[in-house]
């Protein structure tokens, strides 16, 4: 079992910056792939980043490219999402997942093991 912990998220001014983690435990974090993913009232969990075991190879959804980073520590078990130039339609409920059976994707149905989300709101 994989037991994800999402932190960081709280209320932002448009054009600010946010870190979010994900602490992982149980099943040995430096295996897997790892994805972030967000979901905003009324509409569907959507992809937002991810990366391989390693964090040698990313991908990002086009919304947020050349803003988001993600990226990995795996001696503290802790992937991170780095927000910057955040704006109102980056407000959602963020969630981590985990995968164990290849690489990063920017599917939802991929990930078998998901965080109980943290919440950014970005004011106007």
């Amino acid at each position: 079992q994989v037991q994800l912990v999402e932190s960081g998220g709280r209320l932002v001014q448009a054009g600010g910056s946010l870190r979010l983690s994900c602490a992982a435990s149980g099943r040995s974090f430096s295996r897997s792939a790892m994805g972030w993913f967000r979901q905003a009232p009324g509409k569907e969990r959507e992809f937002v980043a991810a990366l391989t075991w390693d964090g040698s190879s990313t991908m990002y959804a086009d919304s947020v490219k050349g803003r988001f980073t993600v990226s990995r520590d795996n001696a503290k078990n802790t992937v991170y999402l780095q927000m910057n130039s955040l704006k109102p339609e980056d407000t959602a409920v963020y969630y981590c997942a985990a995968r164990y059976d290849g690489g990063s994707s920017n599917r939802r149905n991929d990930y078998s093991y998901w965080g109980q989300g943290t919440q950014v709101t970005v004011a106007s």
